[in-house]
């Protein structure tokens, strides 16, 4: 077998990885890993600074949409992986930096609430009225000294009707102007429509698009980092305008299905025993219907 040292096609810090059995390699693929593409980081330096931000009377609020499976919520992820940590302040009070909920399935104010005392921990009764929960999830923000609040899946809100969601766009608004912090909210191209429900929540709200990626230089670095990320003991050379190519195709442009189709296509480079992915490798997960490309059997 050839040393670590010829790996030079995987991230330097993975070479170990390399060696070792079918079974770690394809344990180690499975695991996620976060590529950092210049939107990605720009995004989170954004968030960063509303994490930030001196309370005011109207604070910024942010809103992320992107087509399905294209990054939004691996994004929000890496975020509260990097700066949610709880702690204790310098005058031993608790500190939740962020709080990360995904939006209820019906636009519902009192399931809001319960979502957010659910993340939090903290008993309620089911039962109890919805002024009560709110002030029990405002009593409660403000004990843990909550900087951030993000919430995924928003456009779950247009599950209602335009009066429900008005009232859910309210209850943000209350939130962010009782509580004086920014809410990051993430969803589909679709989710703009809630801005519209009320004038204020456009001008509350900056909006960052995950566009589908176009293929050019930046896809194939993309594709290029995720190569880096595969412990195959054969360069795939991923960055070759052919398969670049099939790569976007495939994909559709989209960073969740990149990632899904090269890691198929790297387990079974080891489970075969190419070490490599192929061309033809590639080929074999097109299909009429791109957005179900995987192919089984």
């Amino acid at each position: 077998m050839s040393s670590e040292k010829s790996y030079v096609h995987v991230l330097d810090s993975f070479q170990h990885i390399v060696p070792l059995s079918n079974e770690d390699r394809i344990r180690f693929i499975d695991e996620p890993r976060w590529i950092g593409y210049e939107k990605a980081n720009k995004s989170l330096t954004i968030m960063q600074k509303l994490l930030s931000k001196s309370k005011q009377h109207r604070m910024p609020n942010l809103m992320i949409i992107g087509d399905s499976n294209n990054g939004k919520t691996t994004l929000i992820n890496r975020f509260y992986e990097k700066f949610g940590e709880e702690g204790v302040n310098d005058f031993k009070e608790s500190v939740v930096p962020i709080v990360l909920i995904q939006a209820p399935p019906v636009p519902s104010e009192k399931e809001l609430y319960i979502s957010l005392l659910e993340k939090l921990a903290l008993p309620y009764r089911h039962t109890d009225s919805t002024a009560k929960l709110r002030y029990q999830v405002v009593h409660a923000f403000k004990c843990c000294n909550v900087q951030v609040l993000i919430i995924d899946e928003i456009h779950s809100l247009l599950t209602g009707t335009p009066r429900q969601q008005r009232q859910i766009m309210n209850v943000i608004k209350y939130l962010c102007n009782e509580l004086k912090l920014p809410i990051i909210v993430a969803g589909t191209n679709d989710a703009i429509r809630i801005l519209h429900t009320d004038p204020q929540h456009i001008s509350r709200f900056d909006v960052i698009e995950l566009e589908n990626w176009n293929n050019n230089e930046e896809f194939r670095r993309l594709v290029g980092s995720f190569e880096l990320l595969m412990p195959l003991r054969k360069p795939s050379k991923l960055f070759h305008p052919d398969k670049t190519r099939l790569i976007h195709s495939i994909s559709e442009g989209k960073i969740g299905n990149v990632r899904r189709l090269v890691s198929e296509c790297a387990i079974e480079a080891i489970e075969t025993g190419a070490e490599e992915i192929t061309e033809e490798a590639l080929k074999k997960r097109i299909c009429k219907n791109k957005k179900a490309y995987r192919v089984i059997g």
